[in-house]
């Protein structure tokens, strides 16, 4: 048979080779793809929204200067306690900082942190969960336990205990909160893992002398990627939340760092007369919760769903 007219081996190991005609590659089904996933998000408007609240705070941690020429930790005294209006966005604080300014600026401390988190969690406890479900038999029953003790205890209490271990600032935190999550990536990995390793086409690539390492890497980690990365997804809210209280607890960036639990913690005193130095730090992080949340129930249920 003609070398073109193959495209995997597991596809022939099945009888499933077909003609490649010439000239014909993948663009034009990556194009469609862009234009089905654009017609997707754009007839949604609440995905829309959360498309765009994520993008202002990804630029916003990256380039703080778009949105804001104010130094955030510069203050006026004589501004003390302003609130909101044209001049300050959202209002000063005690010092006359402006807050705006400051929860800006405090996007790249917590989206660091945030980031450091997730990929912690995605590294970790994805390497676990592959290790676990492809490997299995010993290997899977004495990870499988190590998992299960970290399920043990809450998530909460457990980056609580690593960051009083670790030490105080921004990059333990957000080790000690990733920590916390690496049970649920690998538990979800290897599920995934084992789903895929027993599908038809697995077992035709074993049956036609793939090496293991091919069958790995060509067939059971793209087939169990995806609720992986949806995982992340979801993990990215609940890690701003877990690296938000931490740093409102004290554990984060010492002052004048301005994390966004720590502008919460600094405005509890000031309720009855400045509330908006925690209701509107409090406001942005609830938006990029429910961005991201929003965003990984579509890539988890409408997307698929849509495919």
């Amino acid at each position: 048979m003609s070398q073109n007219l193959i495209d995997d081996p597991a596809e022939a190991a099945l009888g499933l080779a077909r003609p490649v005609e010439a000239g014909a590659g993948p663009e034009p089904a990556r194009r469609v793809d862009v234009r089905r996933l654009l017609r997707f998000v754009v007839h949604r408007p609440g995905l829309l929204l959360s498309v765009v609240v994520l993008v202002l705070v990804v630029l916003a941690s990256f380039w703080p200067g778009l949105f804001t020429s104010q130094d955030p930790l510069k203050g006026v005294p004589s501004q003390n306690f302003r609130g909101p209006s044209g001049s300050h966005w959202f209002g000063t604080d005690e010092l006359g900082r402006d807050v705006f300014s400051r929860v800006v600026h405090g996007a790249q401390l917590s989206l660091k942190a945030t980031l450091i988190a997730v990929l912690v969690a995605f590294v970790v406890g994805g390497l676990l969960g592959v290790v676990a479900g492809f490997v299995g038999r010993w290997v899977d029953d004495v990870l499988m336990r190590f998992v299960d003790v970290l399920l043990s205890i809450p998530a909460l209490f457990l980056s609580l205990a690593l960051v009083t271990a670790l030490g105080y600032g921004t990059v333990k935190v957000a080790v000690a909160v990733g920590i916390a999550s690496v049970a649920a990536f690998a538990r979800v990995a290897r599920a995934e893992v084992l789903r895929v390793r027993q599908a038809v086409f697995v077992e035709a690539s074993r049956a036609s002398g793939a090496r293991w390492y091919s069958v790995l890497g060509r067939h059971v980690l793209p087939g169990a990627a995806g609720p992986v990365v949806v995982l992340a997804t979801l993990d990215f809210g609940a890690s701003i939340l877990a690296v938000s209280a931490l740093s409102f607890l004290g554990y984060g960036a010492p002052p004048p760092a301005p994390e966004w639990g720590t502008l919460i913690s600094d405005g509890r005193n000031y309720l009855a007369n400045a509330w908006w130095l925690t209701a509107l730090p409090g406001l942005a992080i609830a938006a990029t919760v429910l961005a991201t949340n929003r965003i990984a129930r579509a890539l988890d249920g409408e997307w698929s769903r849509q495919r």
